[in-house]
């Protein structure tokens, strides 16, 4: 969003629970679903609907309240996401982004005091967006181990990077580009390096052109010898020291919470288009609608009792009644149903389900990225298994 086209946000409503935001969630909840099909058809990037957001006070509110945000809890977080994700799911990926960042910067004294409320007035004021840049053609996620290939050089003033990033969510619209690399040191060390969108060197190469989840605007990102003042080496340390701080288990929680939240989102909006459809459409030789026939109803029946499991096990994960260990599994379970209830819907109702004009089948599209996100479920039920494995056993043999 430039400085142009920005409008003063409204001060963040003072009651996130209450029926008044509930509504102003649900307004632009379908205010999104509106252009929804624009934005997957054109793979065009949702500005439009992050600048309302941030007339909402929506972009900041994870931010602290002492720093002008909503400091928003997990659980109220998880709602605005539902809502934004059942009219655009791109728009709420980019929003979780910008939360997760939001939710762990004011704590990581590894930057700099003035730096770290710096982006939080931003975020409140110019609905400035945040987001890591961490995946590389060569290395994949970091998640799954390997140093990065981006190369920070000291020079005098600062450092100089250079690199490739790929799968860069919300770089049209981001203003800072929080970037994992490794120095070029004799002992390598690896970390953040904070980047302004603006900087010279900077080139974004527009390659993304996905499955689903289309207006994410997730392209590449090269770095050729862009300049990083000194002090924005926010967190770099020897690259064979743990850094608990990626590994956090709260911010785990979030990271499951908050992504299997967009998906869900996208599933009921699967099922809302379904039962509209099923009531409207009258076969000639049935003289009634599909809505009438119990093997419908039995379809509802299963895709409500899972879509039922997804809240139940969301609204605890999110309100402090699942151990954080237990995040990843949340992902597992939530997105896994999630997809699920869409196929259901789309297996039943045979090709309209999969016509491009009807929007259960850019549901279905979006709703199968859920497994392409870190941790992915290979990962999550090895993890499982292996901390069964590692746990004493009990009773007697055999």
């Amino acid at each position: 969003m430039s400085a142009s086209t920005v409008q003063r946000p409204q001060p963040p409503l003072a009651d996130l629970d209450g029926p008044a935001f509930a509504d102003v969630l649900a307004t632009l909840s379908r205010e999104f679903a509106a252009s929804a099909a624009h934005y997957d058809r054109h793979s065009a990037f949702p500005h439009a609907n992050l600048q309302r957001l941030h007339e909402h006070g929506l972009l900041a509110l994870t931010v602290p309240r002492r720093l002008g945000g909503s400091g928003a809890t997990l659980d109220q977080a998880r709602r605005v996401i539902s809502a934004v994700a059942r009219g655009e799911p791109s728009t709420a990926l980019v929003l979780v982004m910008q939360y997760l960042q939001h939710s762990r910067l004011q704590h990581n004294h590894a930057w700099p005091l003035h730096l770290r409320e710096q982006l939080a007035h931003e975020a409140v004021h110019d609905g400035a967006l945040i987001n890591a840049l961490r995946v590389e053609p060569d290395l994949g996620t970091p998640a799954r181990g390997g140093l990065p290939a981006t190369v920070a050089r000291r020079v005098e003033g600062g450092w100089r990077l250079s690199g490739r990033k790929i799968y860069s969510t919300g770089i049209p619209g981001l203003t800072w580009l929080s970037v994992w690399a490794r120095s070029d040191e004799a002992e390598p060390r690896v970390g953040t390096w904070l980047v302004h969108r603006n900087t010279p060197g900077i080139v974004v190469e527009e390659t993304w052109d996905h499955l689903g989840m289309r207006a994410t605007g997730s392209h590449d990102v090269v770095f050729d010898e862009v300049f990083v003042p000194l002090e924005y080496a926010v967190d770099i340390q020897p690259a064979h020291v743990p850094r608990p701080s990626e590994l956090d288990s709260d911010g785990l929680l979030w990271l499951a919470v908050l992504l299997s939240a967009i998906y869900d989102g996208v599933a009921r909006a699967a099922r809302d288009w379904l039962v509209g459809w099923l009531a409207e459409r009258v076969p000639a030789n049935l003289g009634a609608p599909l809505s009438s026939l119990p093997r419908f109803h039995e379809l509802l029946g299963r895709i409500d009792a899972l879509l039922l499991a997804n809240r139940v096990l969301l609204e605890a994960a999110a309100q402090g009644r699942v151990a954080a260990s237990e995040a990843t599994q949340i992902k597992y379970l939530v997105t896994s149903n999630a997809i699920s209830a869409v196929e259901l819907g789309i297996e039943a109702i045979g090709n309209p389900g999969l016509a491009r004009g009807n929007p259960i089948e850019r549901h279905y599209r979006d709703v199968l990225c859920s497994r392409i996100h870190t941790p992915q479920n290979d990962a999550i039920l090895g993890a499982v298994g292996r901390a069964a494995f590692a746990l004493p056993s009990r009773g007697g043999q055999a």
